[in-house]
């Protein structure tokens, strides 16, 4: 790899992460080149670098500036590479055939008594009698099904989980969180004024050691878990760690917000951590991954003593689901096509391993059969930013790099991860081999 190109990618990651704002002036380049001790044409080909990739603008007589919105690939990049910009970093799976097998409930749903039913007046965050055992239908899982009178509605997944949090826990309060959590969590927590405590992990997720930890020196208001396929690890917590953590919830009087968005993929899974302390635990899940991300119906199964707090959450944050969007999902789960669309979808995981199995040999890779995301820890001597940054730049492929999950930027082990989570759900097949045929080779390269 050309010195140039290694210092334009280091830059830019920079940019990326915030480290260098819109704005912001570079040194002059006779500057830059003695910091970085590169020779003046050096330093002259990495500005020109980042000025191609639209990244810094320069100003006859002021210097050269960070521009103030660095662009995605676009279709310069498209050229050089041979190919166009895949996004590795949105993660929506979508089954072939499956508009086919939604449009059979539709009809009975576009009758105009029906569809005056479901438009005509906002839904309640407990929606319908119908609504709620459908939803007890879709969440049960061997050896548990939820209660229907437990069951709320959100909008979406996301959703769900900020009205559990809201409930849950006060601004300025702990929440417990994997040391590499979703990053939605952190999104929320920051706008609600929560504090994350990071709780280090093994290979079934959060360690009950560091939980206990955690809440002896400061007391938790509540921990956030993925016990089945956890994002972006895809660890699932065996029957043992379960009945662990549980047994942790009652001696130390606390309670979980149990998120098993991506649990649906994992047929044979143990019960969920609900099914274990169901008084501790409320569970958050989501209808849009399992069947198509234009239908965002978020579900809560919440004990007694927490419904009218979390209903209320739902209510004042605006956050309950769409009278329509409830009315065809139940639809969807009474005939059958959210099962059908599921046992697709959990087909095509295995197919999509293959290609990583493939691509990616030899490197160092966490995933499961079942998980629509790996997590890819990177070669020596790349940096997860850097790698990130360069794969955009050359590789047109966009992934996300291991700090967005880091709580507090770390891991749980005191370091940065250099690893990037690979979004497997969203791209064709093809276009994903080829993408991760891309990574593969930049990889190989080095930094």
């Amino acid at each position: 790899m050309e010195e140039y190109r290694r210092i334009a990618d280091r830059v830019e990651a920079a940019v990326r992460a915030g480290r260098l704002r819109p704005g912001d002036r570079l040194p002059p380049q006779r500057v830059f080149a003695r910091r970085h001790a590169i020779a003046n044409s050096t330093a002259i080909r990495v500005y020109g670098e980042l000025a191609r990739r639209g990244l810094v603008v320069g100003e006859v007589g002021r210097g050269t500036f960070v521009r103030a919105a660095p662009p995605l690939p676009g279709p310069a990049l498209a050229e050089a590479t041979g190919a166009a910009p895949v996004d590795l970093q949105l993660n929506y799976p979508v089954a072939e055939g499956q508009s086919e097998l939604m449009a059979r409930a539709l009809a009975s749903l576009a009758r105009s008594d029906v569809l005056a039913e479901a438009v005509s007046r906002p839904a309640a965050a407990t929606g319908t009698p119908e609504a709620r055992d459908a939803a007890a239908a879709v969440l049960a899982r061997p050896g548990w099904a939820p209660d229907p009178e437990s069951v709320l509605f959100a909008g979406n997944g996301r959703q769900a989980i900020a009205a559990a949090l809201s409930a849950l826990v006060a601004p300025g309060g702990r929440l417990g969180v994997e040391a590499l959590t979703y990053p939605l969590v952190k999104a929320v927590a920051e706008t609600l004024g929560i504090r994350l405590v990071p709780l280090a992990l093994d290979e079934e997720g959060v360690r009950p050691e560091a939980l206990a930890a955690a809440h002896r020196a400061a007391p938790l208001a509540a921990v956030y878990l993925q016990p089945t396929l956890h994002n972006p690890l895809s660890s699932t917590a065996g029957e043992g760690r379960r009945a662990e953590l549980a047994e942790l919830l009652r001696n130390m009087d606390l309670t979980a917000v149990e998120d098993t968005t991506w649990a649906f993929l994992v047929p044979d899974a143990p019960a969920p951590l609900a099914a274990h302390a169901p008084e501790r635990v409320l569970l958050v899940d989501s209808l849009s991954k399992r069947l198509a991300p234009g239908l965002t119906v978020g579900y809560l199964v919440v004990p007694g003593p927490f419904r009218a707090a979390v209903a209320a959450a739902l209510r004042s944050g605006a956050w309950t689901a769409g009278g329509l969007a409830l009315a065809a999902a139940t639809r969807w789960t009474a005939d059958g096509t959210v099962a059908e669309v599921v046992a697709a979808k959990r087909a095509d995981t295995r197919a999509r391993h293959a290609l990583v199995r493939r691509r990616l040999a030899g490197q160092v890779v966490r995933t499961s059969p079942s998980a629509y995301y790996c997590w890819w820890e990177l070669p020596a001597p790349w940096r997860a930013e850097t790698f990130t940054a360069a794969a955009a730049a050359r590789a047109g492929v966009a992934v996300t790099p291991g700090g967005a999950f880091a709580v507090g930027g770390r891991d749980g082990t005191g370091t940065a991860p250099d690893a990037i989570r690979i979004g497997l759900a969203s791209p064709p097949r093809a276009v994903l081999d080829g993408a991760l045929g891309r990574l593969a080779a930049l990889a190989a390269e080095g930094a």
